[in-house]
């Protein structure tokens, strides 16, 4: 047999197997949207040598595209910016933003305040001092809080922010790779809510039995009275309310784990006398979260533990999880590593003529079941299914054999 012949024949038994119809149903995507590498845009300060290799190194590490790379100049070390500074940054931004990019991620830990905001959420919202309070008010609310969007600035128009601060170069690295580290890799950790004694900052301890008994299906879940954890092997969520923690160091913090404490500035990272969440990062955690201005008690001006934890579990990632639980985070200063994702994919299931489809925690929603001849398609909608808070499988039975797709419903 010559070698045209085989070539031909090999190409029509590839048809054969992608037109055919399969002897069992095939499930050919489950759509668990997050946002891509290619949707983060990544600032650096060239005037900052730390943010440049900090830069680099998470470009190499995360595959961000070169022209997601933005880069401004403003001298460093200082820990706040004037909003004139901010407004000249701003416009410098928005003019190499590509429209494919719909959060950013900051690479330096100075300066993490612009006048009276955050950092993060000056270049999330523009600065705008309605984000901002004196004494103990409310401020403007996030759009995005709980949102169920997967491109905020097409739906909210704003960029929510995550800045990749640490307090050297070595601790910047050591981030960047236990984000990318946890990556679908579905830990079976524990979620800690940890009640303290201080009755000023233990304002979101009322719903820790509520979030306990939502949550214990998809997540290890414990309320524990104490003022710190100590040697506990498996945190993947602490949450808290106190100025300082002790036993940070003694703790495994698992990839990917989220962690902070409610208290007045916890942001403020290079110290007033209460614990800097930089101290978070260095012990293990990807993420968390603090303020820089006093925010006074307000529990809205700090995460929901109940959103952190769903939406992370549906397989969103780091940034979008945080920034939807915070409903006022003007005053609040989101750190970490953005893309850390540990929770993403659905385990697929297909025999005796039905699909069973898993996940750690699917999204609450309406979900459109597609089916077609073959892989390419063309798919049509053959069923809606309704997915309640809390699901964690879902079952479709008597299913024909078929290639089908699973999709939030518009």
């Amino acid at each position: 047999m010559n070698g045209r012949l085989l070539a031909g024949l090999a190409a029509l038994l590839l048809h054969a197997a992608v037109f055919a119809t399969p002897a069992q149903p095939v499930v050919t995507h489950v759509d668990q949207p997050a946002l891509s590498a290619a949707q983060l845009g990544v600032i650096v300060n060239d005037d900052d040598p730390d943010s440049v290799a900090v830069a680099e190194y998470y470009r190499q590490k995360r595959g961000i595209p070169a022209a997601n790379m933005i880069h401004v100049r403003f001298p460093p070390g200082h820990d706040t910016l004037s909003r004139e500074a901010f407004a000249a940054l701003e416009r410098t931004v928005d003019a190499a933003t590509p429209a494919e990019v719909q959060a950013y991620a900051l690479t330096w830990a100075r300066p993490f305040r612009v006048d009276c905001m955050s950092i993060t959420a000056a270049f999330a919202f523009g600065f705008d001092p309605a984000y901002c309070a004196s004494g103990c008010k409310p401020t403007r609310r996030n759009s995005y809080f709980n949102s169920s969007a997967a491109r905020p600035f097409e739906a909210h128009r704003m960029r929510p922010t995550m800045s990749l601060a640490a307090a050297s170069v070595a601790d910047a690295k050591r981030l960047i790779d236990r984000g990318a580290a946890s990556d679908g890799s579905n830990p079976d950790g524990t979620a800690y809510l940890v009640s303290t004694p201080d009755k000023a900052r233990n304002v979101r301890a009322p719903g820790y039995a509520a979030l306990r008994a939502h949550m214990r299906p998809a997540f290890a879940t414990e309320i524990v009275e104490t003022r710190g954890l100590e040697n506990k092997p498996d945190v993947m969520f602490y949450f808290t309310g106190t100025a300082r923690v002790p036993g940070l160091d003694s703790n495994t913090f698992l990839p990917g784990a989220i962690a902070d404490h409610l208290t007045s500035a916890g942001g403020d990272l290079f110290g007033n006398g209460q614990m800097s969440v930089l101290r978070w990062l260095e012990a293990g955690a990807a993420g968390s979260y603090g303020a820089v201005q006093e925010p006074c008690n307000f529990p809205g001006k700090f995460p929901v533990p109940a959103l952190v934890m769903s939406h992370y579990l549906q397989g969103e990632t780091l940034i979008e999880a945080y920034w939807k639980s915070v409903q006022m985070p003007g005053q609040g200063l989101f750190v970490g590593e953005p893309l850390a994702r540990p929770f993403a994919g659905v385990k697929i299931d297909a025999r005796d003529g039905g699909i069973t489809l898993s996940a750690r925690l699917f999204a609450p929603g309406v979900y459109d079941i597609q089916a077609a001849p073959s892989m390419m398609g063309p798919y049509r909608s053959v069923a809606r299914v309704r997915i309640a808070p809390g699901t964690r499988q879902i079952r479709l039975s008597r299913v024909a054999p078929a290639y089908y797709r699973v999709a939030r419903a518009p």
